[in-house]
């Protein structure tokens, strides 16, 4: 009898998504600190599921809403700041990203593109914000909750493997011009951990639960 197919929902990884194959999902989370990983019967099931919170798969409480938040807990956030998320249908695949107002929601900005990774559409969304601030020359903090993205935005360079072909050629661009900007700009904004399991989800998430 053939094995059935599987396929496998990477949330904390090199890059992160859903991937047909073990051996690609090897790929993102060999060697990676305290990688989060799943397998699903169905394209569907994996997909939902990478749209989720990692808790809510692999066996830890669900992480609670900000609305549901103690007032104590509450306290520990920055709420006058932007945060900035990005979501991918597949990885590769459609990708989004924005950034919003921390405590109001209010979007700032939206991008979409054809096809990309959830880590470089953290990454741009992250140099988007600063772009931004360094232009209105406010000193704002950012929240995200990708560590990926923030060291790429320390190391000013895109560590993607994402290749380059014709359907990836104008995002390319934009890595690009975004790691020529963090190396051409100082700026003085915090960029923040937003804490998913103590604060829920980010108010930048798309919300594909």
């Amino acid at each position: 009898m053939a094995k059935k197919k599987k396929y496998y929902v990477v949330w904390e990884g090199v890059d992160t998504g859903v991937f047909d194959t073990w051996s690609e999902c090897q790929q993102q989370i060999k060697g990676y600190p305290n990688a989060r990983y799943k397998s699903f019967s169905s394209l569907a099931e994996a997909q939902d599921a990478y749209g989720g919170a990692a808790a809510d798969f692999i066996g830890q409480n669900k992480k609670p809403s900000i609305s549901l938040l103690s007032e104590e807990k509450k306290k520990d956030i920055v709420w006058d700041s932007i945060s900035v998320d990005a979501a991918c249908a597949g990885n590769p695949g459609k990708m989004e990203y924005q950034g919003v107002d921390t405590k109001t929601g209010f979007q700032f900005f939206h991008q979409q593109f054809p096809f990309g990774t959830n880590n470089i559409g953290e990454f741009l969304a992250l140099v988007h914000a600063l772009a931004m601030f360094k232009r209105d020359n406010k000193s704002t903090p950012i929240y995200t909750d990708s560590k990926i993205a923030m060291g790429w935005v320390k190391a000013k360079k895109c560590r993607s493997k994402l290749a380059h072909n014709s359907r990836t050629a104008h995002l390319h661009v934009l890595v690009r011009r975004a790691e020529e900007w963090l190396k051409n700009n100082q700026f003085d904004n915090p960029i923040l951990k937003w804490e998913t399991k103590y604060w829920g989800e980010i108010p930048a998430d798309f919300g594909r639960k």
